[in-house]
């Protein structure tokens, strides 16, 4: 099989093309490489996907109307991955045209390639972000999810409701994965497990937003994974007892799924703090905040599609987790020893 993973340098990009390749399928890598973290993290991953056969990456960027169609034609992929978008709550605060630019003007453009190209499926990242408002736990795909709290998780939705239009006009078979969290080695400056780990080290204080008690599905990298190449492999259907007079948001009289894909039990944020100062050996300087703007409680998924469909089960423990972080963490800084200050 010959994949297109877009966002091959992120997180979740790169350990997806890397269990791809493992398995021995082609993967073309696609990203930007733009700035909204460190560059050099970026190059750092493509370097470890390089070290493996049958990769190549590709620098393009997905509003990129004409060379897009070009790659999709020459290529001819199976299977295509989206994973590239413009991550981030708070940033869509103050940079909105970015997440339009990104996550709707290239996604479209991801849509109208794979439509006329053959593409067998599509599977596309959305976000724990859609439920927005939603106030019951936990967060079941069944559930109406038109009040987003952020332009981010707005155009995840929106990616949604595209999707289903290129499933019904067209029969491009897609997925939407709706991500809850994910953490682990390789993983983004800009969140919190990173954050915390750096200010940690450095002595520095964190920030810790509704005095900590907000609670996350924390999931680890290595059981999303899981998830998403199980998904990949099952190629959705229409669902003939769809009904318009009582819609199943998830579902589709054309070929069109939507998963959770989380570790259904929440932690909550004092608890990952207290679970990374025992990993590093040093207690946190915590400064507590009120809950920033776009920021909901809690999120909680409900996964039990997801485990009836492939079979999804993560295995993680968020001690275990935790600490395959930091030792990633310590190797990649090089920061191997800091002052043991946690009680007897």
């Amino acid at each position: 099989m010959k994949y297109l993973v877009t966002g091959a340098a992120g997180f979740i990009g790169m350990h997806v093309s890397a269990a791809l390749l493992d398995r021995g399928d082609d993967v073309v890598g696609l990203d930007n490489l733009n700035s909204y973290y460190t560059v050099q993290l970026k190059r750092d991953r493509l370097t470890q996907l390089r070290q493996k056969a049958r990769f190549t990456f590709q620098e393009l960027d997905l509003a990129d109307r004409e060379r897009l169609p070009q790659l999709f034609t020459s290529e001819k992929f199976d299977v295509v991955i989206n994973l590239a978008a413009q991550a981030g709550v708070r940033y869509s605060l103050t940079n909105p045209h970015v997440y339009v630019d990104s996550n709707i003007v290239g996604y479209v453009n991801v849509l109208e390639a794979c439509r006329h190209s053959g593409v067998k499926h599509l599977v596309y990242a959305s976000s724990s972000s859609v439920y927005g408002a939603n106030a019951t736990m936990p967060f079941s795909i069944h559930h109406n999810v038109d009040h987003p709290l952020s332009l981010y998780a707005a155009t995840k939705k929106a990616n949604e409701l595209m999707a289903h239009t290129y499933s019904h006009l067209y029969s491009l078979p897609t997925t939407g994965l709706r991500f809850f969290t994910v953490y682990g080695p390789w993983g983004r400056p800009d969140m919190a497990l990173w954050l915390f780990t750096r200010a940690i080290l450095n002595g520095e204080p964190i920030d810790v937003f509704n005095n900590g008690q907000m609670r996350r599905d924390f999931t680890y990298i290595d059981d999303i994974v899981q998830g998403v190449i199980r998904i990949a492999d099952q190629i959705p259907t229409g669902d003939p007892a769809w009904s318009g007079t009582d819609p199943d948001p998830a579902t589709s009289r054309g070929p069109y799924r939507i998963y959770n894909i989380g570790n259904n039990q929440p932690i909550e944020l004092l608890h990952l703090i207290e679970t990374l100062e025992r990993a590093i050996g040093k207690n946190a300087v915590k400064n507590f905040l009120p809950l920033q703007p776009g920021d909901v409680l809690a999120t909680y998924a409900d996964v039990d599609d997801l485990i009836r469909d492939v079979g999804f089960r993560p295995t993680t423990a968020i001690e275990q987790g935790v600490q395959r972080f930091v030792e990633w963490y310590r190797r990649y800084h090089r920061v191997w020893k800091t002052a043991n200050n946690l009680p007897e």
